[in-house]
């Protein structure tokens, strides 16, 4: 078994929320600002063209910035109180 293999097994034994922190911060070590193959860059282009031709023609509304972001940081205040939570048992 290779040391790779043996990282992964030992990463999927981990408690869920080990687990999630592992996981973000391998997502955080890889996020470089471009996509990681061109299909998912054309994938995400082809969901921005239908999300545009939507709006354009008015079967999706839209959202001030400002509503966007304040709803975006209760839910990130909310996720790190049950975050807290769940691991103060620990």
């Amino acid at each position: 078994m290779s040391t790779r293999d043996e990282i992964a097994q030992q990463a999927l034994a981990l408690p869920p929320d080990d687990r999630a922190y592992l996981a973000e911060l391998l997502e955080q070590s890889l996020a470089t600002g471009e996509f990681a193959s061109p299909e998912i860059a054309a994938a995400w282009m082809a969901e921005i063209e239908r999300r545009a031709k939507a709006y354009e023609q008015g079967e999706m509304p839209a959202e001030d910035w400002r509503t966007v972001m304040s709803r975006l940081k209760a839910r990130q205040i909310a996720s790190e109180k049950q975050f807290t939570s769940e691991n103060n048992g620990r």
